[in-house]
Order: structure tokens, then sequence, then C-alpha cells
């Protein structure tokens, strides 16, 4: 069996994996990506976050990013009944970026892996993992293309960028049980014909229906726009009835009062998608010779769009740490790696479960506005989780509870 040597072996071609190839790359290491679909592919993730901009930009990836004129996402939009709450990241706690994108992933990745091929990046597209052992740091990485033909890759590093596809957690049992509640998506695409012109048109906005049930409406800069429905499991079950994911899509875009007149008789361009308990947690996050990066690690819930923020933030950190360590240095991976993610999570972890208690849902849109609170929510939404300057982070286990309080009990 032909096997193959390299430096970092990275598995996956989503933004966490680009964005390690990328850095890596810029540090002339060995590397070689694996990726088990063909590009362009259909994912779930298109609204990012400004702290991701960072990371594109460390990773050289950015002006390709730039030049294809995605939706510029300046902020966010909350709508519950009459009441609509606006997010400007312009206008946040601290400083960094004030403005992200909207993208449809099959085009934002499938440029990514364009751009990273361009620099000489080696990407195994529609190859699989099948097996991988350990000798210390050390790895020999079976794969196995699409034609049947398998090879081996030894390896000094493994960055686990798979995913929803958690190639490590399965194949060395990290997977475990998600601290959040049960919730699930369906979500399509449709050819936005009814879009507002200015601003209406073109905002990224989630329609509350009730405490756990909300609809997200992300419009791309190529006319389309994505569709989303997010609930409780057993609502999303009884939605989809025996009906299936179209019924399901169309009966919650009738629940929106705000949006039903633009999308009720709008044709979905592809079978919406099902997404069933989607989130996921492991053991932990590395281990020798090994990282988990984004959702190959943890995924939370889409109702921030955090998702693609921590897979950069994972990736690029990861792949900051392994070059130090082929360099010889002597990593605390616990420390430098596991400790500084787990921290963001848990700040991100916070505002999922108290949006689903409706705690921040009452900070969100409690009437009058404080504009300092909301300034510094806007930090954490815009992706700045690390920033312990600010109360909201550094606080967050309390802060929203204590604050919902006061302002149920004092009217």
């Amino acid at each position: 069996m032909h096997i193959e040597e390299v430096d970092v072996l990275i598995i996956g071609a989503g933004p966490s994996g680009c964005v390690a190839a990328g850095y890596l790359q810029q540090q002339h290491v060995r590397i070689k990506v694996i990726e088990k679909s063909k590009f362009p592919r259909l994912v779930v993730g298109e609204s990012l976050i400004p702290r991701v901009m960072d990371h594109f930009e460390e990773a050289g990836l950015l002006p390709a990013l730039q030049a294809q004129n995605f939706q510029k996402k300046p902020g966010a939009r909350f709508i519950r009944g009459e009441v609509i709450s606006i997010f400007d990241f312009g206008d946040k706690f601290g400083n960094g970026w004030d403005w992200t994108w909207q993208v449809p992933r099959a085009d934002f990745d499938h440029v990514m892996t364009q751009e990273l091929q361009r620099k000489h990046v080696e990407i195994a597209f529609e190859t699989a993992v099948t097996g991988i052992e350990f000798d210390g740091t050390d790895s020999l990485t079976t794969i196995q293309d699409k034609v049947g033909n398998r090879s081996q890759i030894k390896a000094k590093f493994v960055i686990d960028a798979s995913g929803y596809g958690r190639v490590l957690p399965r194949l060395l049992y990290l997977d475990q049980p998600s601290q959040l509640n049960p919730h699930s998506a369906i979500f399509s695409h449709v050819k936005d014909i009814n879009r507002p012109v200015g601003i209406e048109g073109t905002q990224i906005s989630f329609d509350v229906l009730d405490r756990e049930v909300w609809l997200w409406v992300i419009p791309f800069s190529n006319g389309m726009t994505s569709l989303g429905i997010v609930a409780h499991t057993d609502f999303i079950e009884e939605l989809k009835g025996d009906h299936g994911t179209a019924e399901a899509l169309k009966k919650a875009i009738k629940l929106s009062d705000f949006y039903v007149k633009r999308f009720a008789n709008t044709a979905f361009e592809f079978e919406p998608i099902h997404l069933k308990n989607y989130s996921a947690a492991v053991s932990k996050m590395f281990g020798d010779g090994f990282a988990l990066t984004g959702n190959s690690a943890e995924f939370l819930d889409p109702v921030f769009s955090s998702g693609v923020c921590f897979a950069t933030e994972s990736g690029i950190l990861s792949a900051k740490l392994a070059y130090r360590q082929l360099q010889g240095e002597k990593i605390d991976w616990q420390v430098e790696y596991a400790d500084y993610m787990e921290r963001g999570i848990r700040v991100f972890t916070t505002y999922v479960k108290e949006w689903y208690t409706g705690n921040l849902q009452t900070l969100f849109f409690h009437r009058p506005e404080n504009p300092d609170v909301k300034r510094k929510i806007c930090a954490v939404l815009a992706g700045y989780v690390w920033n312990e300057e600010n109360p909201f982070v550094k606080k967050h286990d309390r802060v929203i509870r204590t604050m919902a309080y006061m302002l149920e009990n004092n009217p």
C-alpha cells in the first residue's frame, strides 16, 4: 500500500480546515487535506460573524473571498411580533471587525479550496478516512478514494476539521452528549422574487415565533435566500408529521406574520434538509498528535451563527500550536488550546441557553432599549467572546439572568 509522508494531515476542507491549511502553507509546512465530499457541496452555516474575518485574513484567504462580492452583513435583526431589535456590529463594545458576510456555503467553501490549490496545497476530494493509528504524536491514517483505492498517510500531527463527519470522535470514541436541550432545524433555499429593495431585502433576520421556535432568513447577493425553521426537536417532528420536510417548512413560513407574504408561495430550490438534534460535544478536544476543531469538536446552535466562528478560531489556533510543536517547542495543549476554546464555548453556551429560557429575549426586546447593554451584547454576537473586559463576557454565567429578572420585576 502506498504511504505518503506529511508534517500535518488536515481532515476536512470546510472553513476550519481551510484556515488551518492557509496558515500552515504560509509557514511552508508539508500538509495534505483530505475531504470526503465533492466541491462545491451544500452545507449549513451561511451566516458568519465578524470575528471570522480575522481568521480569513491571517490565513491569507481574505483577498480571494472579498473578490466574490458576497452579501455584506453589518449586523443582525431579531423580530418578535411588532418589536424589532437590530444589532449593528459597528456599535459594539471593544475593537474588532464591524461587518462580515452572508454566504452560500457551497460557493464560499469552494472559493477557499480553489485559492489553496492555487497556492499548491494538495486537497484530495471524495476521499474518506477509514482508520487511524497513533504512535505517540506520529500517526498512520488509512484513506480510500471514490473508486476504492486505499493508501496511507504518515503525519506528525493531525487536525480534524471534518465537521459533522466527526471523523476522529467516531474512530477514537470521543463523542459525548451535548449539554444543550435537543433542537432541530429544517432549511432550504428560495429564489427571493419578492425581495424588497434596499436594506430590508438584504438584512439577515431571526423571526421569533415562540420562545423556542424561530425562523431564519439569510439573503445572498446572488438573489437567493436561505430559509430555516429551528425549534425543540419534538416541535419539528410534529410540524413534519407524515408530510415531509417541504410541507413542514411551508407551515413554518405561514407562522411568520412578518415573512408570510414574501415567501409563502415561493418554491424551494431543493428538498428541505432536516438537521435533527444538531448539538454535539466531545470528551476531549486534543490528544497526542491530534486536535479537534469546529463541529468535529463542538456545535452549539445556529441562533447566533457561532458555528463557523468556532470552526475558524479553533482551526487557526490548532495550526499555530501544531507549527510551534513541529519546531520543537513543548505545547501545553490543555492550557493553550482546550482551556482557551472552552472559555469562548462557555460564553456562547450561556447565551444559547438563556435565549431558550427567554431571559436573553427579555433583554433583546425590552423597551426602552439600554444602549450600553446592547453594545456589550453586540460584541458577543460579533464573536468577541474572549474579551473579558466586556462584563457580558466575564460575567456571562449570571449577568443575563440577573438583568432579565430586574426588568421583569421592575417594569
